[in-house]
């Protein structure tokens, strides 16, 4: 019987000066498109076993969870919770074409834009899981901006992953003492 306590060679060995991989330097688009490959299938054969309606239940909510703490990350890794510091910061998912924009205001307290073209939900739709690409990707939106500061609210009113021609983000924040005052 091998003695598993001396499998060490079995190992591919480390260079010392190798760096630690960092997930947040991949652009979003390749992130997503691996998640994809791993989970789509997973998720397709829970649909299959347990029901549509109870495995997107679960997906959806175990996926706002990593996203709320992937929004906290993010503030952490920038300093800062402002939506300025939010939209500079964004670039790994906007790299390669991965969203086309059309800014509408931008201001210290809005960001408004559109989104006219989502090469997430072309990926998708080309992995055969366009529909689960609203729980992949467009769930996250509003749990990671939560993550980031909760100050920030999100409106999105439709998607291209859902169909529409757009997708329409409006970032606002609100201040502590205007939302005690709505609350």
């Amino acid at each position: 019987m091998p003695d598993l306590a001396n499998e060490s060679s079995n190992k591919a060995p480390t260079p010392a000066s190798a760096p630690p991989f960092d997930i947040n330097t991949m652009s979003v688009l390749d992130r997503r498109r691996i998640e994809a490959m791993v989970l789509g299938p997973m998720l397709h054969a829970f649909q299959k076993e347990f029901g549509m309606e109870q495995t997107n239940a679960t997906a959806r909510r175990v996926i706002t969870e990593i996203a709320r703490e992937q929004g906290r990350a993010f503030a952490e890794r920038t300093g800062k919770k402002d939506l300025q510091s939010f939209f500079a910061n964004k670039e790994p998912w906007r790299r390669n074409g991965a969203l086309e924009i059309t800014v509408l205001e931008e201001t210290a307290e809005t960001y408004s834009f559109n989104v006219t073209r989502c090469r997430y939900a072309e990926m998708y739709r080309q992995l055969g899981m366009g529909d689960l690409g609203d729980i992949f990707s467009c769930t996250r939106d509003f749990e990671f901006i939560r993550g980031f500061n909760p100050d920030v609210k999100l409106t999105r009113t439709q998607t291209i992953m859902k169909g529409a021609p757009h997708c329409d983000f409006r970032y606002e924040l609100r201040h502590k003492e205007l939302r005690r005052k709505t609350s």
